[in-house]
C-alpha cells in the first residue's frame, strides 16, 4: 500500500459543495486505475458495497452498460460487491425499478438480458461481485394494465382467474372483482398507501417461484452472488420468505431491508446476514450530536414554532391520521376480518385503531398455528398499555379481544387476522412516522431519518460500543450505511446540521436574523416548516432554486397539515415556493447564509469524515451510495437520484493514487473512503465476519472528544464534537490506549510509536486516522 505525501499543514480551504453535477472530467485509463485483484475464484466474505441507482428513463439512462463501465473505478475504490438497484422489467420509464411489472425478464431499459451478462462478466473480471436488490413484496399496476400480464388476466376474469391467488385481493369488496386505481375505494392490499403498486401473496409457492424463478437462475449461473429484499415486513410471513429463498440460494449473501425502532431486534431466526443498515446509520450520525444542545434546540425549536417539545404526541396524531386517511382501505379491510371472527360490537374499531396507532415497532413477528415469541408479546403488551389509558373503560375488553387475536391466543385465533394484523401496522409505522410525522417536528432535522428516532438526540460513544459489539457478535456481515435512496437526507447533510448542537447561541441568532430580514413581513410558512427551510439551506447549501423548492413541495405535502397529495392546496403551495424563491433572490441574505456555513466548514469537514470512517471501520459490511464517496449532499429522493460525475471522481482518485495531497473534503473523503475499503478488502482477517470488535481507552481532558476502535490488529480513531474540542483548548494532557508499540496511520502516512499516543499528534493532520502495526506497513 503506497504512503500518501500529508496534506498540507493547516486544513483545506473550503470548496464549492457539490450541488450538482460538474462537466465531466478525462477518464484515467484502466491501467492507471488499476490494482491487484484476483480476477475470479473462491468467494471472499464482502468487504464493501457501492450502491449503484440504475435509471431507465431515456433522459437520464443508467442502465447495465453504463453501470459496467464504471468497474475499474470501484475496484479501485475498494469495494468487492456493486449494489444494483431493481434489474427486472419495471413500468417503461421508470426511475427506480420497484414498479415490477415481469419478473421473466431483465429490464429492456437498462439493456436487457444480453446487457447484464456483459455488466456481470466485467464485473467479475475486475474482482467485483453482485448484489441486487429484488421486490417481493408487490408488482405495478401499469397504464394500460396490459403491460402486467396476471394483473391483466384478473383484471379480466376476477376471482375465477389462475392468477387470482397471485395478489392480496379483498374479493369480496369487490364482488369477486379487482377494483383497478381510481375506481371510490382499492380493494387490494397496496405497498403503503400507493395504490399503483398491489401486494403479491409470497406464500403461496406458485407465485414464490414464478417471481423469483430469473433472479435465482443468476445466482446458479454466478452472475449474482447476493440478494437485497425489499420490504419484508409486507410479506405473509417474512421468516418462511427467507427460509424459502436460502433453501433455493444457500450460498447467497442474503440481506433484508428491515427498519427496526428503539430497542428492537432483527429476530434471531431469520435466515439471513442482517440489515440494510439503518440501525447503525442512527447510531453512527448521534456519536456527532451534542448532548449539550438539546435544552437550547428544544426551547428553540418551541418558541419560533409553537410545537411540543417531544416526538411522542406529534408522532400518535400522524399515525392516527395514515390510519383515518392514506390507509383507510387496509384498516376498513382488517375492520372488516376483525368483525368477522368477534362480532359487530360497535367499539372494536375504535380499539383496533387506538392499538394499531400505538404500536412501538413495524409489527410483531407472529406465524399463525405457533405461539407467539416473547418479543411479540412484549411488543403488543406495549401498545396496549399506550392505548388503554385513550379508550373509555368500557371498551377495555374490546382491547383485549384484539391483542389475543393478534398474538393468536385464545379460542377465536384466527390465521387472517394475525396476518393482516401484521401486514396494517408496517405501512402504518411507515406513513405515519417517516412520511408524515418526521415532517411536522423538525427540532432537529439530521435527526429525521429512516430508523431513526427524533426524540434519542444524541449516542454516548459507550452505547454506540454495545451497538458494535452485538453486531461483530451476532450479525457480523449485515450492511451498514450512511445514505440510500430512501434517507430524507444525504449523509454530509446530517453532518453539516449536527454542527448545530454545539453552536445553538448563533444558530438561534442567525434563524431570528433571517426570519425577521424584512421587518414585519409575514412568512407565509407554516413555522415548523420555516424551520425546516433555514436547516435545510444551512445543512445542503449551495442549492439551486429547484432542488430546494422540490424539496419543500414535497415536505408541505407528506406533512400533511396544510396541503397533501391527495388534496393539494395550490393557493398555499403557490405562496411558500414564491416566498423560498425571494429568499434565494436576496443577495444579502444569501450572503448572510453563506457566511454562516462558512463558519460552519472546519467543524462540519470533521463530522464528514469522522461518521465515514466509524461506518467504513466498525462491524457489518459497509455501503458506499453513489456518489457519497466525496461530499454527499442531496435531499430526499428524487433528489439523490440524480446523475454522478463518476469523471470527477475517476480524476480525484487517480490524482490521489499518484501521490497527489487532499486538497479540500472532497479529497479527504475520498481518501478515507478508499484506503479504508482497500484495508478491509485486504484483511478479512481483521474486519470480515471471524473478526472481532474492541473499543479503546482515551484518557485526559478531551477523552470525550475521541471515538476509537479496534478491528483486528487495525486501529479506528474519530474526532467527535470539534466546536467543544476548540472551546476546551485542544487535545493536551489526551492520550490514547493502542496497546503495542509501532503504528503506521494509513490516511496521513504518519508513523507513531506508543503504546500510549498523543491525540494531538494522532489528529495532526485530519480530525480521523486508521492505525496499522508497523511492520504490516513496510
Amino acid at each position: 500500500m503506497p504512503d500518501l505525501p500529508p496534506p498540507e499543514s493547516s486544513p483545506p480551504e473550503p470548496s464549492p459543495r457539490e450541488s450538482s453535477p460538474p462537466d465531466h472530467a478525462p477518464d484515467p485509463t484502466e491501467d492507471d486505475m488499476a490494482e491487484e485483484i484476483p480476477a475470479d475464484g473462491p468467494a471472499a466474505p464482502p468487504s464493501g458495497t457501492y450502491r449503484v441507482q440504475l435509471r431507465g428513463t431515456p433522459e437520464e439512462r443508467f442502465g447495465f452498460a453504463e453501470a459496467a463501465a464504471l468497474a475499474p473505478y470501484l475496484a479501485a475504490l475498494g469495494v468487492s460487491h456493486v449494489y444494483l438497484s431493481p434489474v427486472l422489467q419495471a413500468v417503461p420509464g421508470s426511475a427506480h425499478g420497484y414498479d415490477v411489472v415481469d419478473h421473466s425478464r431483465l429490464a429492456d431499459e437498462l439493456g436487457g438480458a444480453e446487457a447484464f451478462g456483459a455488466m456481470a462478466t466485467r464485473f467479475r473480471a475486475h474482482g467485483l461481485r453482485l448484489l441486487i436488490d429484488i421486490v417481493p413484496n408487490h408488482m405495478a399496476i401499469p397504464d394500460p394494465p396490459d403491460r402486467n400480464a396476471p394483473l391483466t388476466a384478473v383484471l379480466a376474469e376476477g376471482r375465477s382467474s389462475p392468477f387470482a391467488r397471485w395478489f392480496d385481493v379483498d374479493w369480496d369488496a369487490g364482488g369477486g372483482r379487482l377494483v383497478p386505481p381510481g375506481h371510490g375505494e382499492p380493494n387490494y392490499r397496496r405497498f403503503f398507501d400507493i395504490s399503483g403498486l398491489i401486494g403479491l401473496r409470497q406464500e403461496e409457492r406458485e407465485v414464490f417461484d414464478t417471481t423469483h424463478d430469473l433472479p435465482l437462475d443468476l445466482v446458479d449461473q454466478g452472475l449474482v452472488d447476493g440478494l437485497r429484499v425489499d420490504h419484508p415486513d409486507g410479506l405473509a410471513d417474512p421468516r418462511g420468505y427467507l427460509r424459502r429463498l436460502v433453501a433455493r440460494a444457500p450460498e447467497a449473501w442474503l440481506l433484508v431491508e428491515k427498519i427496526t425502532e428503539g430497542a428492537e431486534r432483527l429476530p434471531s431466526d431469520w435466515p439471513c446476514a442482517g440489515t440494510t443498515g439503518y440501525d447503525s446509520l442512527s447510531m453512527i450520525g448521534g456519536l456527532f450530536v451534542d448532548p449539550d444542545g438539546e435544552k437550547p434546540l428544544t426551547d428553540l425549536y418551541t418558541s419560533l414554532t409553537g410545537g411540543p417539545a417531544d416526538f411522542a404526541e406529534v408522532e400518535r396524531e400522524s399515525r392516527r391520521y395514515a390510519a383515518e386517511h392514506g390507509l383507510k382501505p387496509e384498516v376498513d379491510r382488517l375492520t372488516r376480518v376483525l368483525h368477522r371472527i368477534a362480532g359487530d360490537r360497535p367499539g372494536l374499531r375504535r380499539a383496533l385503531v387506538e392499538l394499531l396507532v400505538a404500536m412501538p415497532v413495524y409489527r410483531a413477528y407472529v406465524v399463525p398455528g405457533e405461539d407467539a415469541p416473547p418479543q411479540a408479546v412484549e411488543v403488543l403488551e406495549e401498545a396496549a398499555g399506550r392505548a388503554r389509558p385513550r379508550l373509555s373503560e368500557d371498551l377495555h375488553g374490546d382491547l383485549d379481544t384484539i391483542v389475543d387475536l393478534a398474538l393468536g391466543r385464545g379460542e377465536k385465533t384466527d390465521p387472517e387476522f394475525i396476518i393482516r394484523f401484521q401486514q396494517t401496522t408496517a405501512p402504518l409505522s411507515a406513513k405515519g412516522v417517516e412520511d408524515t410525522a418526521f415532517y411536522r417536528w423538525n427540532r432537529m432535522a439530521a435527526l429525521n431519518e429512516v430508523g431513526g428516532d427524533p426524540d434519542r438526540f444524541s449516542v454516548d460513544p459507550v452505547d454506540f460500543h454495545t451497538h458494535c459489539i452485538r453486531l461483530a457478535r451476532d450479525w457480523p456481515q449485515t450492511m451498514t450505511t450512511l445514505s440510500t435512496h430512501d434517507t430524507k437526507r444525504q449523509e454530509d447533510v446530517r453532518a453539516w446540521l449536527s454542527v448545530l448542537s454545539e453552536v445553538s447561541d448563533e444558530w438561534a441568532e442567525a434563524v431570528h436574523r433571517w426570519r425577521g430580514w424584512w421587518g414585519g413581513a409575514q412568512s407565509p410558512l407554516e413555522p415548523d416548516l420555516e424551520y425546516l427551510l433555514w436547516q435545510t439551506l444551512v445543512g445542503a447549501w449551495p442549492l439551486e432554486p429547484d432542488r430546494l423548492t422540490d424539496f419543500l413541495a414535497k415536505a408541505m405535502r407528506e406533512a400533511k397539515t396544510r396541503t397533501s397529495w391527495l388534496e393539494p392546496d395550490a393557493e398555499y403551495e403557490g405562496a411558500v415556493l414564491d416566498h423560498v424563491r425571494r429568499v434565494l433572490a436576496d443577495p444579502d441574505l444569501i450572503t448572510d447564509v453563506t457566511a454562516f456555513v462558512s463558519r460552519l466548514h472546519p467543524y462540519a469537514r470533521v463530522n464528514t469524515l469522522g461518521q465515514k470512517l466509524v461506518q467504513l471501520a466498525m462491524p457489518g459490511v459497509p455501503d458506499v451510495y453513489q456518489g457519497c464517496e466525496m461530499t454527499g449532499l442531496a435531499l430526499v429522493d428524487p433528489d439523490n437520484r440524480r446523475p454522478v460525475d463518476y469523471g470527477l471522481r475517476r480524476e480525484h482518485l487517480h490524482r490521489l493514487d499518484t501521490g497527489r495531497r487532499p486538497k479540500d473534503v472532497d479529497d479527504e473523503k475520498l481518501l478515507v473512503t478508499m484506503r479504508t475499503l482497500r484495508l478491509r478488502r485486504s484483511r478479512p482477517d481483521w474486519f470480515g465476519p471471524a473478526a472481532g470488535y474492541e473499543p479503546r481507552a482515551v484518557r485526559g481532558p478531551a477523552a470525550g472528544h475521541v471515538v476509537g476502535f479496534a478491528r483486528g490488529d487495525a486501529l479506528a480513531l474519530a474526532t467527535r464534537l470539534p466546536v467543544g474540542l476548540e472551546r476546551r483548548g485542544g487535545w493536551a494532557g489526551t492520550t490514547i490506549d493502542a496497546g503495542r508499540q509501532g503504528w503506521h496511520d494509513v490516511l496521513s502516512g504518519a508513523m507513531h510509536w506508543g503504546p500510549d499516543l498523543d491525540a494531538a499528534e494522532v489528529f495532526a493532520q485530519l480530525p480521523v486516522a486508521l492505525l496499522i502495526p508497523r511492520e504490516v506497513s513496510r
